[in-house]
């Protein structure tokens, strides 16, 4: 689909229910993250929209283009509209949380309810290491030889789940595939980690107690990137927030346990 000028990848399925259920993915991924929940939630008969975010996937990248998380949120609520999509429940992880997060305050009146899967927030990201990279040795980062890039990013992904075996082969095949070309690696560096910012989840945190859509925060236990910390922080400041924190997975929870993520989708769906 073509949105404002962009053209997004995207699938979806319409529905018997009158549920639609909106997927945001986070970074280093895209929508592929949520190949094991889908079928589920779209055999249950609810209408489904998951796409690549603008520089992420197989989504176009266009250079000097906005990716951050807050033009993200604009695109998102162009893309719902283009869609027919009025009122969803809007279920997102990582760095698809923070574009959740400043979408469901700006349009509550689109939200029906929320769930939030290791998501970044307030202060929680980029990672101190990060941080210094983006300050000190982006440059340098970009212009690394595509073995050091992609040996890089499987360091990543691989900390990313609770048992390393899950990200391998295919899996992590998958992951690295958008970045296995040099426009790909430029990307990931020019729309992702360049927008690696917590200045809009800092400045959104007060208005989090605004919203009254039913939400649901579900987290691993064992999270490398964001402690269970900040799960706890976020059940505490939205109203009707209920934390369910799953043992032996991490920051990719749908990697480690997807049954587990169409569950918690389920009992959501209930509320």
């Amino acid at each position: 689909m073509i949105v404002d000028g962009a053209r997004l990848a995207y699938r979806h399925t319409s529905g018997r229910t009158g549920e639609a259920l909106v997927f945001l993915h986070g970074t280093p991924s895209h929508s592929h993250i949520w190949r094991n929940v889908l079928p589920a939630v779209e055999a249950a008969g609810h209408a489904v929209l998951a796409y690549d975010l603008l520089g992420y996937g197989a989504s176009e990248r266009p250079p000097n283009r906005d990716t951050s998380v807050t033009a993200q949120a604009g695109l998102l609520a162009e893309a719902l509209t283009q869609r027919g999509i009025q009122r969803c429940t809007l279920i997102a992880h990582d760095i698809g949380g923070a574009v959740a997060q400043i979408f469901a305050t700006r349009h509550p009146d689109r939200i029906d309810r929320l769930m939030l899967i290791d998501t970044v927030s307030y202060d929680s990201w980029p990672s101190s290491t990060w941080r210094q990279i983006i300050r000190d040795h982006l440059d340098d980062y970009a212009a690394m030889p595509q073995a050091d890039f992609e040996a890089m990013l499987t360091r990543q992904l691989r900390m990313t789940v609770a048992d390393p075996a899950r990200m391998s082969g295919e899996t992590l095949a998958a992951y690295l595939a958008p970045h296995r070309t040099p426009m790909g690696r430029a990307s990931f560096f020019a729309h992702q980690v360049r927008h690696y910012n917590s200045e809009p989840t800092q400045r959104l945190a007060p208005l989090l107690k605004t919203l009254t859509a039913p939400t649901r925060i579900v987290w691993g236990a064992e999270d490398r990137w964001q402690p269970v910390t900040f799960a706890e922080r976020l059940a505490a400041d939205i109203p009707n927030a209920a934390l369910s924190v799953v043992a032996g997975a991490g920051h990719f929870l749908m990697e480690d346990n997807p049954a587990r993520v169409v569950e918690e989708i389920q009992t959501l769906l209930k509320t």
